[in-house]
């Protein structure tokens, strides 16, 4: 649950990047996730691994929507993939 909680932090941070005005509904977005997820058995390894890439990925699929770099996400990469 631990690297969730980093995932989710690091999240946020990746947030802060994007157009003030868009900022609001992702970081919604991100806290609901996260709320449905949180009951995810953390003994199950291949689900966490599994939710961890998707947040990545999705995290990557909106830094490019807004042109944002993703290098910006390298430490959510670190994170969810390392």
């Amino acid at each position: 649950m631990h690297k969730a909680l980093r995932a989710y932090g690091e999240v946020l941070r990746l947030v802060k990047r994007l157009p003030k005005d868009t900022r609001p509904y992702y970081a919604k977005y991100a806290r609901e996730n996260f709320v449905n997820y949180r009951d995810l058995d953390p003994t199950d390894s291949n689900s966490l691994r599994e939710l961890l890439t998707r947040t990545y990925t999705h995290s990557l699929w909106v830094l490019n929507k807004y042109s944002v770099d993703e290098a910006a996400a390298d430490k959510l990469k670190q994170i969810c993939c390392g």
